[in-house]
């Protein structure tokens, strides 16, 4: 028997050990940490639903085919696969929203094609820039982000870069 599969029952019972020394009522903490999802999910989801019929509209329409055609050449100096123009336009607006267009990529070419594997990378590569900054600098107090969104942009588009070559490299 594989010794890995023994990794998640220990950590559970180790995590219940531990909570049983604290003499936390794991049970309740449970359904109060169940019941903050779900507010979360409350939250997200109309965001989430606008944003993914928006793309999917665009999609539909032939608008996104038409913008990865028009970026093709940009993004194949890059090293870019074009396919993944999608991806790169809604990442930095939206988390959510980009986990579906990634999948949709890897629905659409197979998660181990090259285009999946670059989207998959993409995604941990890079970060969701508007809510980042607007998260981080309104905990802040700051009011003007300055350079901070160029920047931030330029990283994303580095990303992207890296990951597309990062899967050449790997995956030839």
């Amino acid at each position: 028997m594989d010794p890995t599969a023994f990794v998640i029952p220990c950590l559970l019972a180790g995590v219940a050990l531990y909570a049983l020394t604290r003499r936390v009522d794991v049970y309740a903490a449970l359904t109060q940490g169940a019941g903050e999802g779900l507010a979360v999910v409350a939250k997200i989801l109309p965001a989430l639903v606008g944003l993914l019929t928006a793309v999917y509209m665009l999609r539909a329409s032939g608008a996104m085919d038409a913008l990865a055609a028009a970026l093709a050449p940009v993004l194949g100096l890059l090293g870019i696969p074009p396919e993944t123009a999608a991806l790169l336009l809604v990442r930095p607006v939206s988390g959510s929203g980009a986990l579906a267009v990634g999948s949709q990529i890897m629905e659409q070419y197979g998660p181990d094609s090259a285009v999946g594997r670059t989207a998959a990378v993409m995604l941990g590569c890079s970060e969701t820039t508007f809510y980042t900054v607007a998260v981080y600098f309104g905990a802040a107090g700051i009011r003007r982000t300055r350079y901070t969104i160029p920047a931030a942009l330029t990283a994303d588009l580095a990303a992207f870069a890296a990951a597309a070559w990062a899967v050449r490299l790997c995956f030839g």
